[in-house]
């Protein structure tokens, strides 16, 4: 089966297609990516195992980096038709109610619309691409992997929020987590690597990070809440906020309007917030080093806001066996992959510093000491892998 899976964000699109048969081969064909679509001038690339391409062209909106990359596609040779796909697969975040890998219908479009007002960063851009691979593409089934499915097992006692309960039946505001894919991906590799593993803190820190605590391959808490707003330091966006500090925001002496005090809570927040460097990890990093106080103080932030969720999930799983590192930051951040396991030997958790230097942030490593154990792993992450063989699932349940 040919599935392409899509990850969308407002002003880009981002693909792998795989030929994929669970259990006998699951191989990319090839990945592709374009961005600044609707600004003008669209930087595309793609690439395959034999060959590669790349440019810059305009490309006014999904629908037509879409059209764009199937006939590209079609050039290289990678498919013969745009009815070679089976299948498009979306990483999609927020369903709200709906939740699992489900096929694309309009209640599942209009269910995602009811839940952009908390997901604006996300539900719209795949609305958006879903109506448009519907329209061009009427014949190919869609499925929508939402990021909450993976959480679901999540005791109701670690979802609730202690707000009036029928505010959680009627609006469904609650705790629901995100990042499922990636957090599927670690829970189904970690006992791969050693079968002795079943208790798991996992770190995807990147632009968006949330940490995760999985038992038996289950989810059994998530540090995002209601939205991926929420949770530890983001690279802009605001995590863990007193929703009361609004009444301080919403007076005369601040000048600011709502909208306002949102965009700035989810752009302008997290580690750009605090530091006013970046959003960059890698350039607040380099601007601590170089002695600006703010830049280091939300380096430090944002350790001690990881440090908050693992020490609470060292609780949730009396221990772990493992701790593993993935995504942007939690792959290439040696010096915040050591700040976050410092003085945690009580729990077992020991780092070898020179492991944990020489490690390669594209590649498995384990970067704990030989008396830990807490074993401490840095692990690529693959969210299209997952949604992949998700939508691999759903069509072949049909």
């Amino acid at each position: 089966m040919l599935i392409l899976v899509a990850n969308l964000g407002s002003t880009s699109f981002k693909y792998k297609l795989y030929d994929l048969v669970p259990g006998d081969h699951e191989t990319v064909l090839a990945e592709g990516a374009a961005d600044r679509l609707g600004l003008g001038q669209s930087n595309w690339s793609i690439k395959t195992d034999n060959a590669s391409n790349k440019g810059v062209v305009d490309l006014a909106d999904h629908a037509v980096a879409i059209d764009f990359h199937f006939k590209e596609l079609i050039n290289l040779g990678v498919i013969d038709s745009i009815d070679a796909v089976d299948a498009i697969g979306f990483k999609a975040v927020h369903g709200g109610p709906i939740s699992g890998a489900v096929k694309v219908d309009q209640n599942v479009i209009d269910t995602m619309q009811d839940f952009a007002d908390v997901a604006p960063a996300h539900n719209p851009p795949y609305i958006a691409a879903m109506k448009a691979f519907a329209k061009q593409l009427p014949s190919i089934p869609q499925v929508a992997a939402f990021e909450t499915a993976f959480h679901q097992s999540i005791p109701m006692s670690r979802q609730v929020y202690g707000i009036p309960y029928e505010w959680t039946e009627k609006l469904g505001i609650r705790r629901y987590g995100f990042h499922g894919a990636s957090h599927r991906f670690i829970a189904t590799r970690m006992p791969e690597i050693d079968s002795n593993i079943s208790k798991v803190i996992n770190c995807h820190l990147g632009g968006s990070c949330s940490i995760c605590a999985i038992q038996d391959g289950k989810s059994m808490a998530n540090s995002f809440g209601m939205t991926a707003q929420s949770g530890t330091f983001h690279a802009s966006r605001v995590g863990d906020f007193d929703a009361f500090a609004l009444l301080k925001l919403l007076t005369p002496e601040s000048g600011l309007d709502l909208q306002t005090i949102w965009n700035k809570l989810g752009k302008e927040s997290g580690l750009l917030g605090i530091s006013g460097v970046s959003s960059d990890m890698r350039e607040v990093e380099e601007a601590a080093k170089a002695g600006n106080a703010k830049a280091k103080l939300a380096v430090d932030a944002f350790v001690e806001s990881c440090r908050h969720y693992v020490g609470s999930y060292l609780a949730v799983l009396n221990g772990a066996d493992a701790l593993v590192f993935t995504g942007g930051i939690g792959q290439n951040g040696k010096a915040i992959r050591k700040a976050i396991c410092a003085n945690l030997d009580f729990a077992g958790i020991k780092l070898d510093d020179a492991k944990n230097e020489s490690a390669n942030g594209n590649c498995e490593t384990a970067i704990h000491a030989a008396d830990s154990t807490t074993q401490i792993w840095v692990v690529p992450t693959n969210e299209e892998l997952i949604v992949a063989r998700q939508t691999f699932d759903v069509l072949n349940e049909a």
